[in-house]
């Protein structure tokens, strides 16, 4: 079955049930040691795991680790140019759970992005990232412990699934001019739009399927964190791209009132039956006024529709969720993308979950990072329904490849992610507890050590692991 590499000789395989992974006490765990300072942070991360597994059931579970190949690494064992060997492919597929450090992205043409690709490649459509703060931890704001967020953000489509044209191609140009010619003026509400003759051209998917399985997968989330935790954010620009980031708020709140309708409360639900708890006798149109406060300066049809938005809730949902019930629910609410970069900076303990589309939530998990003290401190995973990969989100850093020094917190709590995936929370609580208790006692490596008034001596990459193990206890 494989070329180049030998899976272990003990351990089991990780299956899958529904889209849950069913782990055995001594699964089989492809790693990616990764490019650059994964040579540092990854044998510092395997360390980490190891001891916590150990720690927690003393030798009752344990982690077969299984050496796969990607990037610069691979090319140097299977040949050049083979970022993704079959070999790598085929372990993931076969074993469904693998971690990995950071890859190269390659220059010039083939394979856009090695991340990318894998998440394409095995349908990881949840890229999931965690935003916690560490107490001690260098940060550029003055109460970063009240941001603690996870952000999830679709992972297989919008401008990231590839579609796009460059400008002066021939194709590009045709299309440029089928849409000026034929396609805009077809559609009124594009009035007089015309697309520049030298523009590039990106096709912007957006699915209802892509969307509502990312939605049910935070929901599913959120139902697991403690109750003032369980909020989930629909991040968009629904406000400017209405058929794709505003269907993406839509379907989002139809999941959450169809499928989820016992366990979910929409916000602009919850003014409905605040309204009506506050104000037993209080009449429809009252309501809609006040959950509308612009209701009076709209069009008659629009008002129309807000007293009817009343009264369907109140019929539907009152005996299930009035008289205070909905308190108790997941609050699903909804966020323009650029108000919502403000507000986790100015009211970041308003928000638990944020379900996000690909670009955005790639600029916001990369924002978030960086007040809770940076992507060195950020971890990733990204999870489907019958494979999931966990890893490091910073870069490669090859400049300091080789010299011990680089910070293993992102791979290392992307190994916590994935153990409280595996249901082995004892063990990621270890880790979580070592590097909280590292950092507090100022043991860290010099990306934060430079940072820290006053500045401290700092660890090396191999010294921080151990300065967590060391904390376990």
């Amino acid at each position: 079955m494989y070329e180049k590499i030998t899976p272990p000789s003990t351990g089991e395989k990780i299956t899958f049930n529904n889209g849950e992974p069913t782990v055995p006490d001594n699964p089989i765990i492809p790693f990616i040691r990764g490019d650059g300072t994964g040579i540092d942070i990854w044998p510092a991360a395997q360390k980490v795991f190891d001891a916590a597994v150990d720690v927690a059931y003393k030798g009752k579970r344990k982690i077969s680790w299984f050496k796969i190949y990607a990037g610069d690494e691979a090319c140097e064992l299977y040949g050049t140019y083979q970022y993704l060997p079959h070999d790598t492919l085929t372990a993931i597929q076969e074993y469904g759970v693998a971690i990995k450090g950071p890859l190269t992205t390659p220059v010039g043409g083939g394979i856009r992005s090695l991340n990318v690709a894998l998440r394409q490649i095995f349908d990881l459509y949840a890229c999931v990232r965690p935003c916690r703060y560490y107490a001690g931890t260098p940060s550029p704001h003055k109460n970063p412990e009240k941001l603690d967020v996870i952000v999830y953000r679709e992972n297989t489509e919008d401008i990231y699934l590839g579609i796009e044209w460059r400008q002066g191609s021939e194709i590009g140009d045709r299309l440029i001019k089928y849409l000026n010619t034929e396609l805009i003026p077809a559609t009124p509400e594009h009035g007089k739009k015309q697309i520049p003759l030298d523009s590039g051209i990106g096709i912007k998917p957006i699915s209802k399927t892509g969307s509502q399985r990312l939605v049910r997968r935070a929901i599913k989330h959120a139902l697991q964190l403690p109750k003032q935790k369980q909020m989930v954010t629909l991040v968009h620009k629904g406000n400017i791209m209405k058929y794709t980031e505003g269907a993406f708020r839509d379907w989002g709140y139809e999941l959450a009132t169809s499928e989820f309708r016992q366990q979910c409360i929409t916000e602009r639900e919850s003014w409905i039956l605040s309204n009506k708890e506050k104000n037993p006798n209080i009449t429809t149109q009252e309501n809609a006024r006040m959950v509308d406060p612009g209701f009076d300066a709209l069009t008659t049809e629009k008002q129309a529709q807000i007293v009817k938005e009343v009264e369907t809730v109140l019929n539907s949902i009152w005996d299930t969720h009035g008289n205070g019930k909905w308190q108790d629910k997941v609050m699903v609410n909804d966020r323009i993308a650029d108000s919502i970069f403000q507000q986790i900076q100015t009211r970041p303990d308003e928000y638990s979950i944020l379900a996000t589309m690909n670009l955005n939530g790639d600029y916001l998990s990369d924002a978030a990072a960086a007040i809770v003290g940076g992507l060195g401190m950020g971890p990733g995973a990204n999870i489907g329904d019958e494979c999931a990969i966990f890893e490091a989100t910073h870069g490669t850093a090859p400049k300091h490849a080789g010299l011990d020094r680089i910070n293993p917190g992102s791979v290392i709590l992307s190994g916590v992610m994935m153990l409280e995936y595996l249901g082995w929370q004892e063990a990621a609580d270890l880790i979580k507890k070592g590097i909280g208790d590292a950092i507090a006692n100022r043991e860290v490596t010099y990306d934060l050590a430079r940072l820290m008034e006053p500045p401290v001596e700092p660890l090396k990459c191999s010294e921080f692991a151990e300065a967590i193990i060391k904390h376990f206890s």
